[in-house]
């Protein structure tokens, strides 16, 4: 439930964001660039939380305030650009695809596309990063962190 309260907000500060810096322009606009008013600096907003400030802080702006993390598998350290980088255009692609997939399989009947919406064939297990970035909470990283010094002291 964070990680989805976190895109909220991520969303949320970027379309306020957004709708503050472009609205002056909007007004005296027509349709066409008003549309790239907001889509230009929606897209430059969303790869400074997405990228710059998760390779900087291990976090996006929601998700800093929800206390969760970007990890990197295996060691669970801060991912770097090139990753978040990639995980940012996977995402920018993937997203907006999701209501077709969810409405082909729907149309399609139960089990006939496995794995093609955001959950794998209703068996209730989110999809897997394609780039092994995981999201978890800032205290379980603490405890992680505490345990794997304590094992280094007993050595």
């Amino acid at each position: 439930m964070r990680r989805y309260l976190a895109v909220g907000l991520d969303c949320y500060l970027c379309l306020v964001t957004v709708g503050i810096l472009a609205r002056p322009y909007v007004d005296r606009s027509d349709s066409a660039e008003a549309a790239g008013l907001l889509l230009g600096p929606a897209l430059v907003f969303s790869f400074l939380n997405h990228v710059v400030l998760t390779a900087l802080t291990g976090a996006g702006a929601g998700k800093l305030i929800m206390g969760i993390r970007v990890v990197g598998l295996p060691d669970a350290g801060r991912p770097g650009p090139w990753p978040l980088l990639l995980r940012w255009l996977y995402g920018l692609c993937w997203l907006p695809l999701q209501p077709w997939y969810g409405l082909r399989s729907l149309l399609s009947g139960p089990g006939v596309l496995p794995g093609t919406t955001l959950w794998n064939g209703g068996n209730g297990e989110p999809r897997a990063d394609p780039l092994g970035l995981r999201q978890v909470r800032r205290s379980d990283l603490a405890t992680r962190r505490n345990a794997t010094m304590a094992a280094r002291a007993h050595r």
